[in-house]
């Protein structure tokens, strides 16, 4: 249950992060709101996974998915760079995550 939780609160990250993007520094209504709920969400779920995971672990793999989540919808969504050296760092970010499931044994 605790890696299901996780796999919500880096997707809940992933949302806040692309969010903080079109609320303009706060100043839109609806992408604010869905900034502040999104983070909320992330941070719950994120405590609520780290009652049955390590928190060297959870938190890892918290930051790692968003931060590939967020390069990956950047590519597609912002035009940003897809260069290879960018895609294999993001590979290499999902290489960690994969690792430090691999090795949590409950």
């Amino acid at each position: 249950m605790g890696w299901l939780l996780l796999f919500a609160a880096g997707c809940s990250e992933i949302v806040f992060a692309i969010s903080l993007k079109y609320n303009d520094g706060f100043t839109k209504l609806w992408p604010s709101v869905v900034t502040g709920v999104s983070g909320a969400a992330s941070f719950y779920l994120l405590m609520l996974a780290i009652r049955t995971l390590p928190l060297g672990t959870a938190y890892a793999v918290w930051t790692g998915m968003g931060a590939v989540g967020v390069a990956i919808v950047g590519i597609f969504l912002f035009k940003e760079s897809a260069d290879w050296f960018r895609l294999a760092s993001i590979l290499l970010i999902i290489v960690g995550i994969v690792g430090l499931k691999l090795t949590h044994v409950e």
